[in-house]
């Protein structure tokens, strides 16, 4: 995974690597990723699992007797019986063949930018399409962005609103002027099962082996104090600050871990059910969770909130999605940039 996290220095401008899952992957014998071919010939596992093996390639077999197998899956031949050149959308149709359900009718998983009928000369995954990670994409050679959130600056990336505004066309001419596909995986990547955000974070963390298919949300674990589960969590995630309510010394056992923003009704409704002794989450609404949770607290209830950044809570997401871009197009590079936290505190 060497080529798989950059993150950008802010000073001078340059880049450094910061692979916060390869420690994670590197001691697992096989990496849970999509691919429901392989499991439904192995018959078991979740639907759209897959195993990735050390050396990376896929572990196939019968009756759990696993072997690895290198190369592609699935490769692409053109009428002739050679290979096709891959299209963006060749790639896309890859990836949603692991969802359930995939294409849906109504999504945000939709191309924001350029043609994707052409030819993918390399790929890269990102939280936000910034400009930085757009010329980081061209400094890399590679055409086609795979971003998790909008990158128009609203959720439907709708643009008429901003008319004429110097911002949206210098990053409109940028990403015209050099071929870039911008397609933004959301929905997708959030309906696989499991879930392919929570479970890069799940590994970023080294919480993996604590994950329950039948109750993905809730993650048990021997008991850690809250100030040493935010000190992992900044270490591992990369992250030099966070946000939280309640007592740095309480022993937390039960974890609600809820990446993104899912909204106050979701939060609260994840915290009625499941009673945690802390809550994670990337982002909120501060007339919502946290004011539920500062009274749920002065009434005696020990319960505690930790808000990540919505960035911080959602990328290693992106990060988990380059070992199976691998394995399934293992000729194409696949890099994926960080966008970053744009906050500085004062």
């Amino acid at each position: 995974m060497s080529e798989q996290y950059f993150d950008q220095k802010r000073a001078g401008g340059g880049w450094k690597r910061r692979n916060f899952l390869s420690a994670a992957l590197a001691s697992a014998a096989a990496v849970t990723l999509p691919g429901a071919s392989v499991l439904a010939a192995l018959g078991k596992g979740e639907s759209g699992g897959m195993l990735l093996g050390r050396n990376g390639g896929i572990l196939t077999g019968n009756d759990g007797a696993l072997r690895e197998e290198r190369g592609s899956v699935g490769e692409r031949e053109g009428s002739e019986g050679g290979r096709a050149e891959l299209t963006i959308r060749d790639v896309i149709d890859k990836l949603q063949a692991d969802v359930p359900g995939a294409p849906f009718p109504q999504t945000v998983d939709t191309i924001k930018a350029g043609d994707w009928g052409q030819p993918v000369k390399g790929i890269v995954t990102t939280m936000f399409a910034t400009d930085v990670v757009i010329e980081k994409t061209i400094s890399l050679g590679a055409n086609f962005i795979i971003a998790h959130e909008p990158t128009f600056y609203n959720h439907l990336d709708e643009t008429d609103w901003l008319g004429n505004d110097p911002v949206l066309k210098f990053k409109k001419d940028l990403l015209d002027s050099h071929g870039i596909v911008v397609w933004r995986f959301h929905d997708g990547l959030h309906q696989h099962r499991p879930d392919g955000v929570r479970m890069g974070v799940m590994y970023a963390l080294g919480w993996h082996k604590y994950y329950a298919a039948d109750n993905p949300s809730l993650v048990e674990m021997p008991p850690i104090s809250l100030r040493a589960m935010m000190t992992n969590m900044k270490a591992k995630l990369g992250i030099t600050k966070l946000k939280y309510i309640g007592d740095p010394a309480q022993l937390c056992r039960r974890v609600v871990l809820s990446p993104g923003a899912a909204g106050g009704r979701s939060q609260i409704g994840q915290l009625q059910k499941y009673e945690p002794d802390v809550f994670i989450c990337g982002e909120l609404n501060e007339w919502e969770t946290s004011e539920y949770i500062r009274d749920a607290r002065h009434q005696g209830r020990k319960v505690n909130l930790i808000v990540l950044g919505h960035s911080a809570s959602e990328e290693a997401g992106l990060q988990w999605l380059i070992p199976v871009l691998k394995s399934k197009i293992p000729d194409i590079k696949a890099t994926h940039v960080p966008s970053g936290d744009p906050f500085a505190w004062a």
